[in-house]
């Protein structure tokens, strides 16, 4: 399947955005661990959460999350919790994505998990034990942060709950802080206890109704098409964002502040939050950040930067080539077809001083299974007049709606 889009000229909107996927499978896990019955308000309508609530719903003998990423290390926890035994997969890329820290910690707790394939790798086989001990545990602080986050949730449950010390520089913290809040939010008792050392006592987590808020990485998408537009009027509000979200991707509103984008928040008359993004015309001669703590948005600036002829600096990118695909490699395949020299660094740095190439005739973008990918590339149509994209159906990852809403504001999609 494949799509061609033709941009919107005038830039006008209002969107609805999906739930957070981040905050909905959290609440998820840690609902289920309250063993509450009712599901939290508003979740996310993504794959990967349709996946974590099937699987919390059903609980087969093999779980089969597909290309979920979060899924597979949340459940991977739970399931070490749970009694029961189940194998875990995936799809073939879920097959090649790592799990040994993760599974390498959970077996120091006491957890029974074995490898039904490569080692290191899904899927699976887990025993589940709902009498773990728990105690002391150490792990680096540079891997992804939901092997943390799912260590994390399940610590209350064990019985001598859990000191978690993490080594070495700590990637994503704004997620890790986001499972420390919410677990607070249904009773747990957690804090850290110093710049690497996070202390869980072990409790039980409280039933309690639950909200989720709009999607602080969907608004990326939307920011980069008011900083793309030509449209000096454009205006685009953003239902359901909130101004003390404990979502980290809402650092967006300060990188796009460089980019020449102004955010307002404002509310309904019924009371519902929203943002406003307004064009400010400012943008600087670079723009260097480290995405450390924001990776999920690395993307979308890259290809913001990019269309608007900004060089850029951006570190902090090594979780990229573990992700749905080798995300940096395929950023810079793909700006390559539309005329961009994309430069790589260590494996964790991107950067551009303007290098050009020969860009193909009729650029089409491939997605590489990767929602992002194709998010943050559609975007491009404003500055070439169109574009090709295919498996645009990947979206439905993190964002179903993603084309329909784009239809809603002028863009012809065939």
């Amino acid at each position: 399947m494949a799509i061609t889009l033709s941009p919107t000229l005038k830039l006008q909107a209002e969107v609805t955005l999906p739930a957070s996927k981040s905050i909905s499978n959290r609440a998820l896990l840690i609902n289920a661990l309250s063993r509450n019955k009712e599901l939290p308000e508003n979740l996310s309508d993504s794959d990967d959460t349709h996946v974590v609530l099937r699987a919390l719903n059903t609980m087969p003998d093999v779980i089969d999350i597909g290309a979920a990423g979060t899924a597979m290390r949340f459940l991977t926890a739970y399931l070490s919790v749970t009694s029961g035994e189940h194998i875990i997969t995936g799809t073939e890329r879920m097959r090649h994505r790592p799990i040994s820290i993760l599974v390498d910690a959970l077996r120091q707790l006491g957890a029974c998990i074995t490898y039904e394939g490569e080692e290191g790798f899904p899927p699976l086989r887990i025993v589940g034990k709902d009498d773990l001990d728990g105690g002391n545990l150490t792990v680096p602080g540079n891997v992804s942060s939901q092997y943390i986050s799912a260590l994390l949730m399940i610590a209350p449950t064990l019985k001598n709950g859990l000191r978690l010390t993490l080594t070495g520089q700590i990637a994503s913290r704004p997620y890790l802080d986001m499972t420390i809040t919410m677990m607070r939010d249904f009773g747990a008792k957690v804090e850290w206890s110093s710049e690497n050392v996070i202390d869980v006592q072990p409790c039980s987590y409280q039933q309690k109704a639950y909200h989720i808020e709009s999607d602080w990485s969907a608004a990326s998408y939307w920011y980069e098409m008011t900083a793309l537009t030509d449209d000096t009027d454009a205006q685009v509000d953003l239902i359901g964002l909130h101004c003390d979200s404990i979502q980290g991707d809402s650092k967006v509103q300060e990188m796009f502040k460089e980019l020449g984008v102004e955010t307002t928040h404002l509310t309904k008359d019924d009371g519902t939050a929203f943002v406003r993004l307004k064009k400010t015309g400012n943008t600087p001669n670079r723009f260097c950040y480290d995405f450390t703590h924001q990776p999920d948005l690395a993307q979308t600036l890259v290809v913001t930067c990019t269309m608007m002829g900004i060089p850029f600096r951006f570190t902090g990118l090594q979780s990229l080539k573990i992700k749905e695909t080798d995300r940096i490699a395929a950023l810079r395949t793909e700006l390559h077809k539309l005329g961009y020299d994309i430069q790589e660094e260590d494996d964790s740095i991107l950067f551009w001083d303007g290098e050009l190439c020969q860009a193909m005739e009729v650029p089409t973008i491939d997605t590489y299974e990767d929602h992002r990918m194709a998010m943050a590339f559609a975007p491009c149509s404003m500055k070439l007049g169109s574009l090709k994209v295919n498996h645009p159906e990947v979206v439905s990852k993190s964002y179903p709606a993603y084309w329909e809403d784009l239809k809603k504001v002028g863009f012809k999609i065939c």
